[in-house]
């Protein structure tokens, strides 16, 4: 029987296609820098010759822009983890402390959304359990766009807030936590085998915003899965069918995680690294009283720009992950 044509393949031309592309995407700024330099070579011998004030400025400050684009593209180089090209699922849960916590996980997420339009990413909530009087308890979020999960996955781990609380009348200083939670989003190429039996699949009236339909009838999901204890929930759309079908994509995102941890002796596994919201297992702190300060405890980086980094300007620590831990690697 002759094998069909390689157009008559769709799934292994998707697979061509998208390694072309992943390739194009190193060969072109590659040479785009390759023949910057040798341009700006070029015009650095002839202004040894014919010095000119003006031109060596925009010389300069080309120089300048060519070294931050090959920094960029050696950060690059560091996501080289079997699924650092992935879209990612992060989620977000709110740690002890009632409404000071419950607002905390809601600045994250706002920094989230910030960085994912600041870098053109996608980002689509796909649940939401607000607090009681502000906030959130907690949310989970798909960031679509070239190499999420790899950049996104310096973002694991627990987050330290220490301020002056905007609830306390006394004006007193608060240290609330939040703690997120990253996975590779799991597309249709790789197979994830769940049993139905293994699910427990509980609908409930969604909690916010979506017109009357909504909160009218029972179409949010959470699906159980009962053998890791693994808990996702959807509410986003009008129809369970929808929310049951985002919910099954969280848990084998999930699940495909948790795979990867335990085969690979090296990283910690995914339900340890679940440590408890609270003092002493923070990856980062943000300070704003007494003074301010963005402190990345893995990487010792610090910056005094807190607003900045609230803003969505999370570059300089993602990087700075990066370049310590190398490629693929998980901390």
């Amino acid at each position: 029987m002759t094998e069909p044509a390689f157009w008559d393949r769709p799934d292994e031309a998707r697979e061509v296609m998208e390694e072309a592309n992943t390739l194009k995407g190193w060969v072109e700024p590659w040479n785009d820098l390759s023949e910057r330099a040798g341009e700006l070579l070029e015009l650095g011998e002839l202004l040894l010759d014919e010095p000119d004030e003006g031109l060596e400025e925009e010389w300069s400050a080309a120089i300048a822009r060519l070294e931050s684009d090959l920094e960029r593209l050696e950060v690059r180089t560091m996501l080289q983890g079997d699924d650092d090209h992935r879209d990612a699922i992060l989620t977000i849960h709110a740690g002890a402390g009632g409404t000071e916590s419950q607002d905390w996980a809601e600045m994250l997420l706002r920094m989230y959304q910030r960085w994912a339009e600041q870098n053109g990413y996608e980002l689509e909530l796909l649940d939401l359990q607000p607090g009681e009087e502000a906030g959130m308890k907690g949310a989970t979020v798909e960031v679509r766009g070239q190499a999420a999960f790899g950049y996104l996955k310096s973002e694991k781990g627990v987050h330290r807030l220490v301020r002056i609380s905007p609830f306390d009348s006394q004006a007193r200083r608060h240290t609330s936590f939040a703690s997120v939670f990253v996975y590779p989003s799991v597309d249709d190429t790789i197979e994830i085998d769940i049993d139905p039996g293994d699910l427990r699949v509980d609908t409930f009236r969604a909690s916010g915003a979506g017109g009357q339909h909504v909160n009218k009838t029972d179409s949010a999901i959470r699906i159980t899965h009962e053998p890791t204890g693994i808990v996702v929930s959807c509410q986003k759309e009008r129809s369970q069918h929808k929310n049951r079908a985002t919910a099954m994509k969280m848990l084998k995102a999930a699940l495909y995680e948790r795979a990867i941890q335990e085969q690979e002796a090296e990283r910690e596994e995914l339900e340890a690294t679940k440590t408890e919201i609270g003092w002493g297992n923070q990856i980062r702190s943000y300070v704003f009283q007494p003074y301010t300060m963005v402190n990345d405890h893995r990487t010792e980086l610090k910056l005094t720009d807190v607003e900045k980094v609230m803003d969505g300007a999370l570059d300089p620590l993602i990087e700075a992950y990066l370049k310590k831990f190398g490629a693929g690697s998980v901390q």
